[in-house]
């Protein structure tokens, strides 16, 4: 009788354990998609692009030159 209680513990340890590294594979996916996000965010700054600076009548330009 205790050969059956060892074979469903020793089941239930190990799907806790793969419970536990997707838990951790997930939770690291995560982290590192949201770096790279930062990571693109900060690196990618554009160059100046020439616009209208005058005002114009329903025309889009830029409420603050960069250039």
């Amino acid at each position: 009788m205790s050969a059956g209680t060892r074979e469903t513990r020793d089941s239930a340890v190990n799907w806790r354990m793969v419970s536990a590294m997707v838990v951790v594979a997930g939770a690291l996916l995560f982290i590192g998609a949201n770096a790279h996000l930062v990571y693109v965010a900060l690196g990618s700054q554009p160059d100046c692009v020439p616009h209208e600076k005058a005002d114009g009548n329903g025309t889009y330009r830029a409420a603050r030159s960069a250039c």
